[in-house]
Formats: C-alpha cells, sequence, structure tokens
C-alpha cells in the first residue's frame, strides 16, 4: 500500500509542475496588456555573454499599454533596445538614456488568432506530458501487480485513481486554455 501511495504522490507532483509549465508558457504570450513577464525570455548581450533583461535592468509596467526597462550599466543600453526590436515580439522600444520605453501596440485580429493557435499548441503540449505520467504511474502499478505486492482489485483501484488524477489535470489544462484565450481575443 505504501508503495501506491509514493507513486500516486510522485504523479501529482509531476503533474502540478507540468502545470506550472504551462502557466508560464502562457504568461509569454501576449494578450495586449503590459505585464513584466512578458520580456522574460529575452537575451541581452551583455558583457561578452548573453543574460536575460531581468539581469541587465529593471523591467516595470507603468501602464497598461507600455513597459520599461531602467538599464544598470548606460553602456548595455543600446544592446538592450536591440535585443527588445529584435525580439519576435515585434515591439519598438524607444530609448531616454538609461531608460527605455516599450509601448505595447494593440494587437491585430490575425495576430490575436496566431496567439491563440500558440497558446492551443502549448496546452496539447502539456496534455502530452500528463498522458506520459499516467503511462509511467500505470506501468508502475502493473509491476507492483506483477511481483505479487497487491491484488487484482487494488490495481483496478489504483489505475482509477491514476486515471482519475489525469482526467483532474487534462481539465486544468483546458480551463487555463480557455482563459487565455478569452484573454487574447479580448480588445
Amino acid at each position: 500500500m505504501a508503495d501506491f501511495s509514493a507513486i500516486k504522490e510522485d504523479s501529482k507532483n509531476r503533474m502540478e509542475k507540468t502545470l506550472e509549465a504551462l502557466r508560464s508558457d502562457f504568461g509569454g504570450l501576449r494578450a495586449g496588456r503590459a505585464h513584466a513577464s512578458l520580456l522574460d525570455g529575452i537575451m541581452v548581450e551583455a558583457y561578452g555573454s548573453m543574460s536575460p533583461i531581468s539581469q541587465v535592468g529593471t523591467v516595470s509596467v507603468p501602464d497598461a499599454r507600455t513597459l520599461s526597462v531602467s538599464v544598470w550599466d548606460r553602456g548595455l543600453a543600446k544592446a538592450v533596445e536591440k535585443a527588445l526590436r529584435e525580439s519576435d515580439l515585434g515591439l519598438n522600444p524607444v530609448s531616454d538614456g538609461q531608460l527605455i520605453r516599450i509601448p505595447i501596440p494593440p494587437l491585430s485580429e490575425e495576430r490575436r488568432k496566431e496567439l491563440v493557435k500558440v497558446a492551443g499548441k502549448y496546452a496539447e503540449q502539456g496534455k502530452v506530458a500528463i498522458r506520459n505520467i499516467r503511462r509511467d504511474a500505470l506501468d508502475e502499478v502493473k509491476k507492483l501487480k506483477k511481483d505479487n505486492a497487491i491484488s487484482e482489485d487494488d490495481e483496478k483501484r489504483y489505475e482509477n485513481e491514476i486515471q482519475k488524477l489525469t482526467d483532474d489535470s487534462i481539465k486544468k489544462i483546458d480551463e487555463q486554455l480557455s482563459g487565455k484565450e478569452k484573454d487574447i481575443m479580448q480588445v
């Protein structure tokens, strides 16, 4: 019995991590409003190596349609501006010495639909990861049965519990996707 609780707990933790990763992926998708996490994936060439933008300056959100990056080292302002301009976010930064303002343009209908497709891909990847976790857990339950550590009734009950965990996680993914789609399509 103790073996199954460990399998179940491990599966639950892995599924939670998958959901967190999906939330993080969704956070990087632009939905018309400015938020600091939008710039998380942007790398800047600083002192001969690539660094995340958060390690060369402070990202803030002065209003719903603007982001700003206050660069700590004036010499890196041009590099930060270049990295922002070359990112695939379609941003056009305006430099003012050490402060770089980034107006967030409204999204076109076409771009919104593209972002919804990207969100769908992220959700599908999350579901595949959840199903892989389920497969691993079911394999371990089958191994317990094969080793005669559990009865056939226990095996069925455990499989049902794993399936319920899986169904709950997939439902959460669908809810996150639905919320993100509304967020993206909202003008």
